[in-house]
């Protein structure tokens, strides 16, 4: 049987499995900028991250939402799209690379890692505002009492 016009690498998996492989795949990828895995999953990862980020760069409510069933938490989501989508900009596509790394030791697959294409910088946090402590008005001393007159 021919294999033309089927897209995409099965991985010997069901459907549901495929996703969810590959939800986790970005959703690391997101959370840590660069991760290692098998060469074809990683080529796999590709075409499905390239997406993502298109829809994230966007930004509208839609395309928000498309990236959040994209990816496994929201957290990813937003940091995706709230923080990396806006510093790749200056691209239209190939925003990740995929380079071969090593040979596996148990079965000898080839790895790679996956990382984006320009350096990322943190978001910057705001560092949080140190506390004023209200100025708390000293009340005066209490007079000394004067020692009674003492008659005689």
């Amino acid at each position: 049987m021919h294999r033309h016009s089927y897209k995409g690498r099965k991985f010997g998996r069901e459907r549901d499995q495929r996703r969810a492989l590959l939800k986790g795949l970005a959703t690391s990828l997101v959370e840590h900028g660069k991760i290692e895995t098998t060469l074809p999953k990683a080529k796999e990862l590709v075409r499905y991250i390239e997406k993502l980020i298109t829809k994230a760069k966007k930004g509208d409510l839609h395309n928000r939402r498309m990236v959040i069933a994209g990816l496994s938490t929201q957290t990813a989501a937003f940091k995706l799209v709230d923080e990396i989508a806006p510093q790749l900009t200056g691209r239209t596509s190939g925003h990740v690379r995929v380079e071969r790394t090593r040979l596996r030791i148990g079965d000898g697959a080839q790895l790679a890692t996956i990382g984006f294409v320009d350096e990322l910088t943190s978001a910057p946090v705001a560092a949080p505002a140190p506390e004023k402590k209200p100025a708390v008005a000293k009340k005066p001393a209490p007079k000394a009492a004067k020692p009674a007159k003492e008659t005689k």
